[in-house]
């Protein structure tokens, strides 16, 4: 009895022993939890609960905030631009207008924005970049061609002038541009080149027993095409072409690169084409037909030595060159570093247009009904999934996009007046990127939208048509987007290089700087499986997510690069690995995206807004990172369960999303005298449709 009572009692404290060690083990592994991720997840239940649609909790969203934050300082004259047009119904182009009459429509409206409206926007290129691009998005809303005229007029003519000329130059043309009286063209794209501005071949020869240039297109290759203003309205035009001096060797001439020079192409008082000067219309386009697209051929055009827009390189008298630049190569960076403004104005453009879109497809979504359960009202087809699916990530990219291109005009704008020459390089590799990616995003989801629309969005009044016609340009304005992502890839290879040589870095890749080595190690194999709604929606986890594919990208490829260049050569490896760079460059983009809304969310000054911002940031973080979640599988970043989670909760957000959809377009304030489609009327969108049918 005794020996049993002490095997009891041993057995016993072993069990209490066990117990306490067990105990203090969970406790450890709880803390350790705790510390790891201080937000832990919520039990299954509550989550399921979180994900069922037939929840209806929504956040109430103060429009009138969130309208003002998301307009910002510039709301004034967009609305002043909107305004007047309202008040001049013979200035709004009707649906259908036949080419030549819409190019006349549209110069009229130029015309009156500027003559009588009294908005200048030349005076806000230099001195106020944000106002300028604010008036050009109006603009564009009103009508895309106006937005691409206006910005031939004062961007590409204009600033060509202001930005490549010297003080002789804004003496002269400075108040002609600024009130119309000097119309005119931006004459680079030729008919065999057009990213490849070297490769130009009009030529500008100097004649030093005259003082003059002589512009000629010596083939047809080099005739100057797709130019705007060219075919009905431009007095001048800006040429580039490439700078040939007179030299005593054997080839009797030397080539100093690619110039810009004010060329005169019509008579200021009868406006008949200039001799030596042959303009030809290009036609009826895909879109934007209010553009008076022209091809121009010069055939031995006498100008004064005066204009060549000389700020960075300059002929005498007697014919010597100078430049504060030392080699072509400089010269030309220069040159198309100066207007790169033109890219910066499209990409935040684009964000405008894709405003307009989803503005109509989220409200025609919402008021649309059909089916339903059996024998109830019909529902909403916004209420159905896959309806919420095409829409409310692109509405909470419309979100993120407008932050990006916020951020990026404001880097312009003060690269403008620093010339700080790391803002430089930053602005000109973000403006290549967002232009591209924001682009290119805008013209699919066109097409997505009308698809949402049924029919009715297949209607040339609601819409759709002309601006995915009109916006599909976009892709290849100002540098195809193709050719742009690739300057953004070398641009990431060249810092990456810097990195290791202790360079240092531009703004934009500062997170590669500060955290490659973390973002490049080993996930850690707790976090990969994390799954809970609060570690998911962290701001934290989501840049981390983002950073962390950039820069596996980036080291992978420079691995490739180095390997096919030892067979192939430097041209041939890059061919070999291009869609991996162009991959890389999207990711980086989308990076830099996803950072300044979280910066956006951040910043915002009222709560409900802030909370209705944090909703669409998260939407718009995990739904990207569930398009590329093969990816992230593939590395083992994300668990199977995690990624599982992801989905879940990104058809959870995209239905919070969907049920302030409505208050969300609202914020973007765009009256319905400039959305204009009657399915999108804030009311009675029905009787205005089947109004504007005759019934």
């Amino acid at each position: 009895m005794e020996s049993q009572s002490r095997s009891t009692s041993h057995n016993q404290t072993v069990d209490d022993d066990s117990r306490l060690i067990t105990t203090a083990t969970t406790r450890r592994i709880q803390r350790l939890t705790l510390h790891l991720n201080p937000n832990p997840p919520p039990p299954e239940e509550e989550l399921l609960q979180r994900l069922s649609c037939g929840s209806r909790a929504k956040l109430e969203v103060d429009k009138t905030a969130l309208s003002i934050y998301m307009k910002g300082k510039y709301s004034e004259i967009q609305d002043r631009v909107f305004e007047f047009f309202n008040s001049r119904p013979d200035l709004q182009t009707p649906v259908g207008i036949p080419k030549d009459e819409h190019r006349e429509l549209c110069w009229k409206q130029l015309l009156g924005l500027v003559r009588e409206a009294g908005v200048r926007p030349f005076l806000c290129v230099a001195d106020d970049p944000g106002k300028y691009f604010a008036i050009v998005e109006a603009a564009g809303s009103v009508d895309m061609s106006l937005g691409v005229k206006l910005g031939v007029q004062y961007s590409l003519w204009g600033g060509s002038v202001l930005n490549l000329g010297t003080k002789k130059h804004k003496d002269k043309y400075y108040d002609g541009i600024d009130n119309l009286d000097y119309p005119g063209c931006f004459a680079m794209t030729e008919l065999h080149h057009g990213s490849n501005v070297q490769g130009l071949q009009t030529v500008a020869t100097f004649d030093p027993l005259t003082d003059e240039f002589i512009i000629d297109t010596p083939n047809d290759g080099a005739i100057k095409w797709w130019i705007g203003n060219a075919a009905v309205h431009g007095k001048f035009a800006t040429v580039f072409a490439k700078l040939m001096l007179p030299t005593l060797d054997a080839k009797g001439v030397s080539d100093m690169g690619v110039h810009a020079f004010i060329v005169p192409i019509r008579d200021m008082k009868t406006h008949q084409t200039l001799p030596g000067i042959e303009i030809h219309d290009c036609g009826h386009k895909v879109g934007l037909n209010g553009v008076d697209n022209g091809a121009l051929r010069f055939r031995s055009v006498r100008i004064p030595r005066d204009n060549l827009l000389n700020r960075f390189g300059d002929v005498s008298r007697d014919g010597k060159y100078t430049s504060s630049l030392p080699t072509i190569s400089k010269r030309f960076a220069a040159t198309l570093g100066e207007l790169v403004g033109g890219r910066v104005g499209l990409a935040y453009s684009s964000v405008g247009v894709l405003k307009i879109a989803v503005t109509i497809a989220t409200r025609y979504s919402l008021l649309r009904q059909q089916f339903g359960p059996p024998k109830q009202p019909e529902v909403s087809i916004l209420d159905y999934q896959s309806q919420q699916h095409k829409l409310m990530p692109m509405l909470a990219s419309t979100y993120a996009f407008y932050f990006a291109t916020k951020h990026l005009v404001e880097q312009y704008s003060e690269m403008k007046k620093t010339h700080d020459e790391q803002l430089v390089a930053d602005v000109h590799a973000l403006s290549a990127g967002l232009k591209s990616y924001v682009t290119s995003y805008t013209a699919k989801s066109l097409s997505v939208c009308r698809e949402a629309c049924g029919g009715h969005g297949y209607a040339a009044v609601n819409r759709f048509g002309s601006l995915r016609n009109d916006h599909d340009i976009f892709q290849t304005f100002e540098g195809d987007n193709t050719v742009l992502l690739q300057q953004v890839a070398a641009d990431l290879l060249k810092r990456y290089k810097e990195k290791f040589q202790g360079g240092t870095f531009a703004v934009t890749w500062n997170y590669l700087r500060e955290s490659m080595n973390t973002y490049l190690s080993q996930p850690n194999p707790v976090t990969v499986r994390w799954e809970g709604e609060d570690h998911l929606r962290d701001p934290k986890f989501q840049l981390d997510a983002f950073r962390y594919r950039t820069s596996r990208l980036l080291q992978s490829v420079v691995v490739r690069l180095r390997k096919h260049s030892k067979t192939l050569g430097g041209f041939g490896a890059w061919n070999r690995c291009l869609n991996h760079l162009l991959t890389l460059a999207e990711s980086h983009i989308e990076t830099v995206i996803l950072a300044k809304f979280i910066e956006g969310v951040q910043n915002c000054p009222d709560p409900s807004s802030r909370a209705a911002l944090k909703l669409v940031c998260d939407l718009y973080a995990l739904n990207r990172i569930w398009n590329d979640i093969g990816t992230y599988r593939n590395v083992d970043y994300v668990a199977p369960n995690k990624a599982k989670a992801i989905h879940k909760l990104t058809e959870y957000l995209s239905f919070q999303v969907r049920n302030i959809a409505g208050e969300l377009v609202d914020a973007f304030d765009l009256p319905d005298h400039v959305t204009r489609a009657p399915i999108a009327m804030k009311s009675e969108a029905y009787s205005q449709y089947t109004h504007y049918v005759g019934f």
